[in-house]
């Protein structure tokens, strides 16, 4: 097969079909490239998909989005999905305190529609979990938050609690705001968290603009949007995608190239791109790929524990709330995206949790449901109807301080070989958000090697 000038078309093999592998596959065959996707499991996804459970179809965790995920914004147009996974119209997280001693307490994190930094100045001023003195103490901060620059490398050495100290933050304003906000888009509480990731977020989500930590979420199953609309995509693009396909070895060929070896295939490939895990990519580098390939395996890793509450009637009014005082975190309403037609189901969304991920479902039941029902007043009488457990070891990477210099560029010193995945260098935390970029910056990296004209589609990157 040629092309209309004569010339062999060029085939990119992209091994791992999580939103990374989607994104750069979608990228390469829009630019006139043949490609193949390569994914073990039977399905697409990554670490953000559902299964079902008897009658309802349940998302492994719970997954959401902000305005400024510009990246992860173009993935949902691509697949036709947006419609199904909106934004809210302005940020609103309603913030329930059940430590404090005169009894529960319900604040709200919102916006207004100010510009920056106006927009933020209400919402926290009316903020009861706060003290006047500690609200006052977070504009001073987040002033001084807008002034860095999160690429810089003496941020990335830090953690991010040092610099809230030294900002004059209480322990309190950090639970009740910066580690509320940071453990679930960092999966880290600040003293374990980067403060270039930490500046990041905070300064992208809080500071950029007014609308950019909007809030959006599927109200269909992940699945849908992340399996069969993207499945439908890479088909219309041409692309062949093959599940429950292994790669066993990634090799150079002798005339140039690449050999890819799956269970009884050998595929040969002009480009080749790696979107797995960072220990899994460690383990098909072939030799000389990196400089120093064992620093992949120093990329840490860090779990997140979804606990799954069917209840026999309606105990939240509230599409979510986050919590205080409380060991919950954030709490979901996920009964009509389930596909539940009575009662409700609700997922508790635990990040940071290496303290429980190990630990038995009946303990989790056993301390979990009397939380529930003192968050939850009206749950106090209902019936359980079921409860399970779905747990992501390695949800993320592990943000911690010195994490930046570990993460390694798209392009490998092996021509024709490229990462992707949301712990490659891309700047974010392990969001989707930083899959769908890495996506971007590892196609965009193999466009360049074939002399394919290309353009970004992001407009603020090159």
């Amino acid at each position: 097969m040629t092309t209309a000038d004569g010339s062999r078309p060029r085939h990119a093999v992209v091994v791992g079909a999580g939103l990374a592998g989607i994104t750069a596959a979608l990228q390469l065959a829009d630019a006139g490239v043949r490609v193949t996707l390569l994914e073990g499991r039977p399905r697409l996804g990554g670490l953000a998909f559902s299964f079902r459970r008897g009658d309802l179809t349940v998302d492994n965790g719970q997954h959401v989005y902000l305005r400024c995920c510009t990246a992860y914004r173009w993935f949902l147009d691509r697949v036709d999905g947006a419609a199904l996974a909106p934004l809210q119209d302005r940020l609103d997280v309603p913030v329930l305190d059940v430590g404090r001693a005169g009894g529960p307490r319900l604040g709200r994190l919102r916006r207004n529609a100010l510009p920056v930094p106006l927009h933020l100045a209400a919402g926290l001023a009316t903020y009861p979990h706060l003290s006047l003195a500690e609200r006052l103490s977070v504009g001073r901060a987040a002033l001084a938050l807008k002034r860095l620059d999160p690429a810089d490398p003496a941020l990335d050495g830090i953690d991010f609690a040092t610099w809230l100290g030294l900002h004059g933050q209480s322990d309190r304003t950090i639970e009740a705001l910066w580690d509320l906000v940071g453990v679930a888009t960092l999966n880290a509480t600040a003293p374990h968290a980067s403060m270039g990731l930490a500046a990041m977020v905070f300064k992208t989500g809080l500071l950029s603009e007014a609308g950019a930590a909007d809030i959006g979420w599927a109200h269909v199953p992940l699945g849908e949007l992340h399996d069969t609309l993207a499945r439908k995509a890479l088909d219309s693009a041409g692309v062949r995608t093959e599940t429950r396909t292994r790669v066993s070895a990634v090799s150079r060929a002798a005339e140039g190239g690449w050999h890819v070896d799956v269970d009884g295939e050998r595929l040969d490939a002009d480009a080749v791109v790696l979107a797995v895990a960072q220990r899994e990519t460690h383990g098909l580098l072939p030799d000389g790929a990196l400089d120093a390939p064992d620093r992949l395996l120093d990329i840490g890793t860090a779990p997140i524990l979804n606990m799954h509450v069917v209840y026999d009637r309606a105990v939240l009014r509230r599409p979510f709330f986050a919590a205080l005082g409380s060991p919950v975190q954030w709490v979901f309403d996920r009964t009509e995206s389930s596909g539940l037609t009575e009662g409700q189901y609700l997922a508790v969304s635990q990040s940071a949790a290496e303290d429980e991920i190990d630990t038995p479902v009946s303990e989790l039941r056993a301390r979990y449901l009397p939380e529930l029902e003192r968050l939850l007043p009206a749950s106090r009488g209902a019936e359980v109807r079921d409860f399970f457990v779905t747990r992501e070891r390695a949800a993320t990477f592990a943000p911690k301080p010195g994490v930046g210099r570990l993460r390694p560029a798209a392009r490998t010193r092996a021509p024709g070989l490229f990462l992707a995945g949301a712990w490659t260098a891309t700047g974010w935390p392990a969001t989707m958000e930083s899959a769908v970029r890495s996506g971007f910056n590892a196609a965009g990296a193999v466009l360049s090697e074939l002399g394919r004209r290309h353009e970004h589609p992001l407009q603020e990157a090159a």
